[in-house]
């Protein structure tokens, strides 16, 4: 059996790969529980070195690693080359970082000895999305293994090519074999390979039905989860906000890998009294936005990931339409053997509950609040809690009020929501649990272990 990529501008199939049999499987979970008996005992220096060398192999091979990247699931060119450089810049942020995050904290107390040491808990299976098919995965294996673990990858079958591609970057680096290790596998076989004995714990990034059958694996038997699921970020643009700066913030935001983001700005619930002001200056954004062939520069956007998703985003809007929403820019699709799809902005009247799904493509949904406040409250109204952001230039209020009120994994004010490894990610609510990125990333997979001595 083949695990096929299909560009999606075109619907050709670009690279073919073999799906591992159950005696593959096996002989991979041995074969990482290996290396983890003596990879654990590395000193977190060595391990730094060998982190800053994945960086290293990453800068030298981008353009490659990029045209794979965009090959495999239509990413524009230019941000395929950003998202590999985004890896190699945290690979040096833990190469500098990981000794200070594991060391030993002494707490005072009556006795000789009493401190915190932090062990790597073994093989740590990660399950990737396709939507940033190497960040995604970077994210993940950086501070895993940078903390001493091992990292099993079953990638989204569509991006095998960039799975098989990353395990080779860590060889490259220097790491020995099996520390990384790339199974190409049917998604039937995740569970099995959650309960295997061998695998210590499990993170996965995707959908919140996905998430929750992962959680269900993995609780059976009391394994350790990290779990970053589906959003619906809201962006509330209050009434003393600057309309200009927040249109271009919103906007860029919506169509950040052409709406195929968890944390892409999805619902923008603006102050009334500006709506109209903000509406028409977002508009004319995204109408200037020119789509196409990935590989063409002069293109701001490339393709959904697939047909079939186009397909399932169309839909979606039609429903919309169908219930009330108002579509303000957007046209048919006219093209039926490419994935492309045009952004399109819907305004939402509150009877519509679009808060309840995610639509994960560059569909804009704009709701008019009554006040700032109703804002908050129309925000919160979402079974997600990812992120979200505030435009006002009262920073104060806006502070206080996501200190307070808003119910998300983060919040940025000003600004668009990103990950960023010097800080902790991660959702509440049917947005998943834990932490990656920073030294809560790192700790997130280590047994921290209490040391008395009396």
């Amino acid at each position: 059996m083949k695990a096929l990529s299909i560009n999606p501008y075109n619907n050709e199939v670009v690279f073919e790969n073999d799906v591992l049999n159950d005696n593959e499987i096996e002989s991979a979970l041995e074969s990482s529980s290996k290396a983890f008996s003596f990879y654990k005992a590395e000193f977190s220096e060595k391990r730094a070195r060998l982190l800053k060398s994945v960086a290293d192999v990453l800068r030298k091979n981008k353009t490659s690693y990029a045209k794979t990247i965009s090959l495999e699931m239509g990413k524009i060119f230019k941000d395929s080359l950003a998202e590999v450089e985004k890896c190699a810049s945290l690979f040096d942020f833990y190469s500098e970082n990981i000794s200070v995050f594991l060391q030993d904290v002494n707490i005072k107390t009556e006795f000789k000895v009493s401190k915190i040491v932090y062990n790597p808990l073994g093989v740590v299976l990660a399950v990737m999305p396709w939507n940033f098919p190497f960040w995604q995965v970077i994210r993940a294996a950086a501070p895993i293994i940078g903390g001493g673990n091992c990292l099993m990858l079953k990638h989204a079958s569509n991006v095998s090519e960039c799975a098989k591609t990353i395990e080779n970057i860590f060889i490259e680096a220097g790491f020995p074999e099996n520390i990384f290790k790339t199974v190409i596998v049917n998604s039937s076989k995740v569970s099995n390979i959650i309960s295997d004995k061998r695998i210590a714990a499990v993170t996965f990034t995707g959908s919140t039905d996905v998430g929750r059958k992962i959680a269900e694996a993995a609780g059976k038997i009391l394994k350790k989860s990290v779990l970053e699921l589906g959003g619906n970020d809201p962006y509330m643009v209050f009434e003393d906000a600057d309309i200009d700066k927040a249109a271009d913030i919103c906007a860029k935001s919506r169509l950040i890998n052409v709406g195929q983001s968890c944390i892409s700005a999805k619902r923008f619930i603006v102050n009334q009294n500006i709506y109209d002001e903000f509406l028409g200056k977002f508009s004319s954004i995204i109408k200037s936005k020119k789509y196409g062939d990935q590989f063409d520069d002069s293109n701001d956007l490339g393709p959904l990931v697939s047909v079939k998703a186009r397909d399932d985003i169309n839909n979606i809007v039609s429903d919309f339409v169908k219930n009330g929403a108002n579509k303000v820019y957007g046209k048919e699709i006219t093209d039926k053997s490419s994935a492309l799809f045009e952004p399109t902005i819907l305004e939402i009247p509150e009877h519509i509950k679009v808060e309840e799904i995610e639509v994960f493509g560059p569909v804009a949904l704009v709701y008019k609040a009554k006040s700032d406040e109703d804002a908050v409250r129309i925000a919160n109204t979402s079974k997600f809690g990812l992120g979200s952001a505030i435009f006002s230039k009262d920073t104060e209020k806006a502070i206080r009020t996501a200190e307070k009120y808003v119910d998300s994994g983060s919040v940025f004010i000003n600004d668009l929501v990103r990950s960023d490894a010097r800080l902790p990610f991660g959702g509440i609510k049917e947005s998943g649990y834990g932490r990656e990125l920073s030294d809560l990333g790192v700790k997130e997979f280590q047994n921290i272990k209490t040391l008395v001595c009396a």
